[in-house]
């Protein structure tokens, strides 16, 4: 699919690096900018940790809060971290359950930057008293990647 934001060919430079963006009304209408992987050809991991994650019950229109960890082992290309914020940050006004909140976010980076392989977690804080964790990844890890554990314990409430 093409992006009118975006040349045909090539790797564009940033759309909002060193610019001032505004956060995109919604997860549909937020551009993730890719960038030329500095070492391409090496195999290592990057790990993005958003603890604040917020996005809306489908139901109730109520506040979801999660930790998302994203581990991604690039490819030909990495994602430009401001414009993965603000992407984080479209979800702020969305509605979607924890599932479908967080396999998407996997789904789209994976499509869109084409990685070796990308994992995400997502560890939902509780609705209903059940927290709710949720992971996907794309494919069995790469055999030589270092895989560090993502360091979120799992809901222990008050102690």
């Amino acid at each position: 699919m093409s992006d009118p934001h975006r040349p045909a060919s090539g790797h564009p430079a940033p759309l909002h690096l060193g610019q001032t963006s505004a956060l995109p009304a919604s997860p549909e209408e937020a551009v993730l900018d890719y960038v030329p992987n500095p070492r391409a050809g090496t195999l290592y991991l990057v790990r993005f940790a958003a603890p604040e994650f917020t996005s809306l019950c489908p139901v109730t229109g109520q506040p979801d809060f999660a930790h998302l960890v994203i581990d991604y082992a690039p490819g030909e290309t990495i994602v430009e971290s401001k414009s993965l914020k603000l992407f984080l940050g479209a979800f702020r006004n969305h509605n979607g359950f924890h599932e479908d909140v967080t396999v998407g976010i996997g789904q789209r980076l994976f499509d869109e930057m084409k990685p070796q392989w990308l994992r995400i977690g997502g560890y939902w804080y509780p609705r209903g008293g059940i927290p709710i964790d949720v992971f996907w990844q794309s494919g069995p890890p790469p055999a030589a990647l270092w895989l560090p554990d993502q360091g979120v314990s799992g809901y222990r409430g008050r102690g």
